[in-house]
């Protein structure tokens, strides 16, 4: 019984984790592709986007200078990847720890 529990557990903290880290890479995409047209900065939308993107993008530049090429910032792209790499590592462990629980 406490198998059932702990897989359910292990299911739903993957699914979240991976629904919220979903979320974040097409907030990273959007705030990307804003940049081009030079929105207005008081607009409440891409203030809300560069406050919940450009710590994480500013991290990145700091740590990785190269990122930041030819007047191109692909430092979206970098957070983009590790996002993704997390997916594929983290939540797919999660959800086959949540198998191998359910099955015993």
């Amino acid at each position: 019984m406490p198998e059932v529990v702990l897989s359910n557990f292990a299911f739903g903290i993957a699914t979240i984790l991976d629904g919220l880290l979903w979320l974040y890479l097409w907030i990273i995409i959007i705030s990307a592709l804003l940049s081009w047209v030079s929105p207005d900065p008081y607009n409440p939308i891409v203030r809300f986007l560069r406050a919940v993107t450009e710590p994480v993008l500013h991290q990145v530049r700091r740590r990785m200078p190269f990122v930041y090429a030819a007047g191109i910032d692909f430092s979206p792209l970098v957070v983009i990847v590790a996002i993704r790499l997390v997916q594929w590592v983290v939540v797919n462990s999660l959800l086959e720890l949540a198998v191998r629980l359910r099955n015993g």
